[in-house]
């Protein structure tokens, strides 16, 4: 072998680093998922503990599944499949490596600091700003290895694979930018820049596009490349596919606001987004349709092959994905749908159909020619796949019964005007079943992961021991063309000039990308007090230092996660809660605090609806209030110490952001907070409540829920 050939093999060590990650972050996150699952079917599961909270354990499931397991399944098929396409090495091994080691820092970091509590209270996007710089500076090494890599390419033309790969990188590095401007003012705290429905926009447009570039956009170029190679098949359609890619970078990133219809959110943003939702319909079944024609004719080989039934499975999953998220989409539709269970089926049926079965049918296809030998058992896979597939249908049909159910109580009127069922627990009680159901069919799919790990475990144990001549792989770099995956037919056109200079080729995605952001976000931000009639119309009182303090608290603690602070403009909501929130209630909200899941009610007016002891004793135990409850127990908040050392520096912050905090409100900070809380402690002492209050959590988080719907005047 020549110097030249040496040079020229595959880094395939990496992708195993990537792969063997893939497949312990999955389990994490998977175990995550069902311990979450039993905390919402009987609170007793939260044992008291404020690291094992659902308001923690939550975030830090939605973390592992995204950015672990996800996120090492997209590099280990990036990694594998850019070498072959372009027929090169990765640029550098020791950037390879370093986006590797960097990553799983980053994931370790998020296990560690999001149980005790440090959170941005953003969903998906609640990791603190030492760690965002991080996932940035990650994030960029990986591009640059990408976009060297495809500059030194010996394959002329760049595989459709490819084209979805660099539009993931470039869309989530400027989703993750824009939503990470945020003022520190702590070593793991800080504020967003945006606040109140600015921050509801940019958060969505964020929350929804990490969902398309990060969990769709990549694996679309992951199917593209799998699913033709493990059938031996050209793609079916590469004009297709074109259509695909661009159709969906450019809609897709309309789409966010549709996660705020009936809100606050100005009317002709909401349209926006429904429009351009109900418009994804068309490229999301194009390349449904494309990835499974592709095994057209094959139908014997997927009943054969277990890396097939999975890929197969996920593209129906991506189908039904992508047809339910535009259904949902529609405004009716959503005031039915939103803020219950139905969204918990429709998120995971992607995330376990589409996200999971593909990274599992990948794992499968990519051990044993990693590894030079054959897959242990294709039984054990067999077995896998029909637990998985049984398992998603039981926590799928679960969650839409539950979600409907919950949808159609809380909107139920009568004749006479009056809610049909007025207490929210009874939407609770009635639902509680379902989520032991919806735990069940987790672990029937984790039951499946642990025979892929035992599986995976045996293969890798058949290995020839001897060692590859090149540290990586012995893997020749011309072992896959461009052409085995493209009909003649089909691949040749305009397009394919355009192929041939990706870097005009990523400046137009990010041109695609960037229509839709701008004309949604930029009218939105800059918004002023003199042009903006929904502010200008109203005064809007800042929380007061312990307020303030009692917020932080709310926050770390996820209440948002089971509470939103949004009163739509719904018939039923304004009957249950009051009248529909303005833009102007969450002016100083930083960030804001509208929720996406009631599985307790709202709490956008419940400041002066309960006394402050009923606060207290339903912190302690919420069984003494609502005999029902599912709630865990916050005992820690009536034992821990408040903490005041930073309020002036937050007030500080916030007052550079706009709130108007006066500089004598900030100076004076600790002593008002320590002064309000005396006197609210005293209150709730003379009201039969516990004694030496004062200077406890629970005193802060309960002036907060008191103001809640008090800051808001009328001019």
């Amino acid at each position: 072998m020549n110097e030249e050939s040496i040079k020229e093999q595959y880094d395939d060590k990496v992708v195993k680093y990537f792969l063997v990650a893939t497949i312990v972050w999955a389990g994490v996150a998977l175990l995550l998922g069902i311990y979450a699952a039993l905390e919402l079917a009987s609170y007793k599961f939260n044992l008291g503990l404020q690291w094992f909270t659902f308001g923690r354990i939550r975030p830090l499931h939605t973390n592992a599944a995204i950015f672990a397991f996800a996120g090492n399944t997209i590099f280990a098929g990036i990694y594998h499949s850019m070498q072959r396409l372009l027929k090169t090495r990765m640029w550098s091994d020791a950037v390879s490596w370093f986006h590797f080691w960097g990553w799983q820092l980053i994931i370790v970091s998020a296990a560690i600091t999001l149980p005790l509590g440090f959170t941005q209270g953003k969903e998906y996007h609640e990791l603190e700003w030492p760690i965002d710089i991080a996932i940035a500076v990650v994030w960029v090494a990986f591009g640059l290895n990408m976009i060297q890599t495809i500059r030194r390419r010996k394959e002329p033309h760049i595989y459709v694979a490819i084209w979805f790969y660099l539009a993931t990188f470039v869309t989530v590095a400027l989703l993750h930018i824009v939503n990470s401007i945020e003022i520190p003012v702590g070593y793991l705290k800080s504020y967003p820049v945006y606040a109140g429905v600015q921050d509801a926009l940019v958060q969505w447009w964020y929350g929804h596009n990490a969902v398309a570039f990060f969990l769709t956009t990549p694996f679309l170029g992951l199917m593209y490349y799998y699913i033709p190679k493990a059938v031996n098949k050209p793609v079916y359609s590469y004009r297709l596919s074109v259509v695909h890619f661009w159709s969906l970078v450019f809609i897709y990133i309309w789409a966010g606001p549709h996660h705020l219809l009936n809100t606050a959110l100005p009317e002709w943003a909401q349209t926006l987004g429904m429009v351009f939702s109900v418009m994804l319909w068309i490229p999301s079944w194009g390349g449904m349709i494309n990835g499974l024609m592709t095994l057209r004719g094959a139908w014997d080989k997927v009943k054969a092959d277990p890396v097939l039934k999975f890929l197969a499975t996920a593209t129906i999953f991506y189908g039904m994905a992508t047809f339910e998220g535009p259904l949902m989409s529609i405004k009716s539709v959503s005031e039915l749908a939103h803020y219950t269970d139905w969204v918990i089926a429709h998120v995971h049926g992607g995330a376990l159909g589409w996200n999971g079965f593909l990274s599992f049918g990948m794992i499968y296809y990519l051990v044993p020619k990693l590894w030079k030998t054959n897959l242990y058992s294709k039984s054990l896979a067999e077995t896998h796949f029909w637990l998985g597939t049984v398992g998603i249908v039981i926590y799928m049909l679960s969650m839409w019964t539950a979600g409907i159910s919950q949808g159609m109580m809380l909107n139920a009127v009568d004749a006479s005007g009056h809610l049909v069922y007025p207490d929210f627990v009874q939407t609770v009680t009635r639902i509680v079943p379902l989520y032991w159901v919806r735990a069940f069919g987790g672990v029937m799919y984790f039951i499946g992961y642990l025979l892929l790990v035992y599986n995976v475990i045996k293969t890798i144990k058949l290995a020839p021991k001897a060692a590859p001549a090149v540290a990586g792989s012995s893997n020749p770099v011309l072992n896959v063309s461009v052409g085995d995956l493209v009909k003649s037919s089909h691949g040749e056109g305009p397009h394919r000039v355009l192929e041939g200079m990706p870097i005009i080729l990523t400046v137009l995605a990010v041109v695609a990308v960037l229509v839709g952001s701008v004309i949604e976000i930029v009218p939105m931000i800059a918004a002023t007090d003199q042009s903006s009639v929904e502010y200008a119309n109203f005064k809007v009182k800042p929380l007061t230092s312990l307020q303030l303090a009692g917020r932080d608290l709310y926050i770390r603690e996820g209440c948002y996660l089971c509470h939103s602070q949004m009163i739509r403009t719904m018939v039923s909501d304004v009957l249950r809660y009051g009248p529909a929130n303005e833009m102007a209630d969450s002016r100083y909200d930083h960030p804001f605090q509208w929720g996406s899941k009631r599985t307790g009610p709202d709490l956008a007016r419940v400041g002066g609806k309960y006394p402050d002891l009923w606060h207290f004793r339903h912190m302690l135990n919420p069984r003494d209030i609502v005999t029902q409850s599912i709630m865990p127990e916050y005992k820690w908040l009536l034992e821990q110490k408040l903490d005041l050392s930073s309020i002036e520096r937050r007030m500080s912050a916030l007052q550079g952001l706009g709130v108007p905090y006066t500089d004598l409100e900030v100076s004076g900070s600790v002593e008002d907070a320590k002064k309000e809380a005396a006197a609210l402690a005293a209150a709730v002492e003379k009201d039969g409540g516990p004694q030496g209050m004062a200077d406890k959590e629970i005193t802060a988080l309960v002036a907060y829920l008191q103001s809640l719907g008090k800051q808001t005047e009328k001019k």
